[in-house]
């Protein structure tokens, strides 16, 4: 039997798709800048601050430190920087694979400390060439972390309790590798040294900024023609340029600047490397989604059809083996493993670039480029202070404001996110 349309469905179909009302459920409704801006008010409205409060902060801190002290800004102190903040920064990205979860990992220094004490040992006491030390640590680094992801995912013992056993447990086996003496030092010149006391020559750092730059522009353009063929909001030709540039502005500027002392460091690049590759796996892989899912709520990831144990337990495991390798870092600017190895600050100071750099207490929120920015803050305090002579002490109070602000902006919106879902 033959439908009749009404006068008014005639219309509509008449005047074509182009005429219809944009579905108001979108985030962004019109690839424009006016579309853009008003996108990014809705975001802000619904609690969705992304990395615009840190991004502010650290030009805020730099910028009150350049005031300071005119050699902040200088190649040398930013170039020191970036090696500062390598090691930390990849233990900071394991925190944040376990803060998705909504876990916590309170073992991490202890694990870069017994991984710093392995490679060390396994390089000057048994001889074996360092490249071997280095990814012995690193997988012995991984064995753990699956250790304390099968006690808790497997046994039920909650993380916190798991990784206090751990904290006090690998410490113990840093103390008893080191030995009575508690240090052993390691050549200056084999690679353990390189890995920190690499620097690429200006045209190399130049080469790997365009291959980024490239890259970035080339994945943006593929997942927005795979969205526009499956009839998805895509992004207009001129939006993805706009967002290309933003990412060249900062990374050739970057570039520019370290090439005025002695280059990239290679230290840094490892570091942004991980950071890359952890966010496309979490954005663009079916494991990043199921961990981002178990993250939100492990039952309903669960009756989702999600092997939530094993999502635990590999997470516990990359977790632990990123503290190794910044253990490894740790030995390599210092030429040495000691009793001192990522025996202090380095827990509360992963945690803190973790949070600080915008990854959600609460699990299922946050990004591994949250590792970048939080490194860099507490990185540029820690300099800054540094260079006016300010004692330990002024940094953690520092520290610690900076944190309970990232807590607090963490903790606002997300009811902002709740009360906007209400009201939606």
């Amino acid at each position: 039997m033959a439908t009749q349309q009404t006068p008014v469905a005639a219309e509509k179909d008449a005047a074509g798709p182009q005429s219809r009302p944009e579905d108001p459920r979108l985030i962004v409704t019109r690839t424009s800048p006016r579309g853009l801006v008003t996108a990014a008010l809705r975001r802000m409205r619904g609690g969705e601050l992304g990395p615009a409060p840190v991004v502010v902060g650290l030009i805020v801190i730099c910028a009150v430190f350049q005031l300071l002290h005119e050699r902040f800004l200088s190649p040398q102190n930013l170039s020191n920087l970036t090696v500062q903040v390598a090691a930390v920064g990849l233990m900071t990205t394991g925190v944040i694979m376990v803060l998705l979860l909504g876990e916590i990992d309170l073992s991490i220094g202890s694990v870069a400390g017994a991984s710093a004490a392995i490679t060390a040992v396994l390089a000057v006491r048994y001889g074996l060439p360092e490249w071997i030390a280095i990814a012995a640590a690193v997988l012995a680094g991984l064995g753990i972390g699956l250790i304390h992801g099968t006690i808790f995912a497997k046994v039920g013992v909650p993380a916190f309790v798991v990784t206090l056993a751990g904290l006090l447990g690998w410490q113990g086996v840093q103390l008893q590798l080191l030995g009575g003496d508690g240090t052993i030092n390691v050549s200056d010149s084999g690679a353990i040294a390189a890995l920190t006391q690499t620097y690429f020559v200006p045209a190399v750092g130049w080469f790997i900024g365009v291959v980024a730059v490239a890259a970035f522009a080339l994945i943006t353009f593929t997942g927005e023609r795979r969205r526009a063929a499956a009839g998805l909001q895509a992004k207009s030709l001129g939006e993805q340029a706009v967002r290309t540039a933003l990412l060249a502005v900062p990374v050739f500027g970057a570039i520019a600047v370290l090439n005025q002392f002695k280059g990239v460091p290679l230290a840094f690049l490892i570091f942004v490397g991980f950071v890359v590759a952890f966010d496309l796996m979490l954005r663009r892989s079916r494991y990043g989604r199921m961990v981002f899912a178990v993250g939100g709520g492990a039952e309903a990831a669960r009756r989702a059809g999600i092997n939530v144990d094993l999502i635990r337990i590999s997470v516990f495991g990359l977790a632990s083996m990123l503290s190794a390798l910044g253990g490894v870092i740790l030995v390599s600017r210092s030429f040495s493993a000691s009793l001192d190895t990522a025996a202090g600050e380095e827990l509360m100071m992963a945690i803190a670039a973790a949070v600080i750099g915008g990854t959600s207490l609460f699990g299922g929120r946050g990004n591994a480029y949250s590792a970048l920015l939080g490194g860099l803050v507490l990185g540029a305090i820690t300099s800054g202070l540094y260079l006016l002579q300010m004692g330990t002490p002024v940094r953690y109070m520092i520290t610690a404001i900076v944190l309970l602000i990232a807590v607090v902006l963490d903790a606002v919106s997300r009811r902002s996110r709740k009360a906007h879902a209400r009201g939606g």
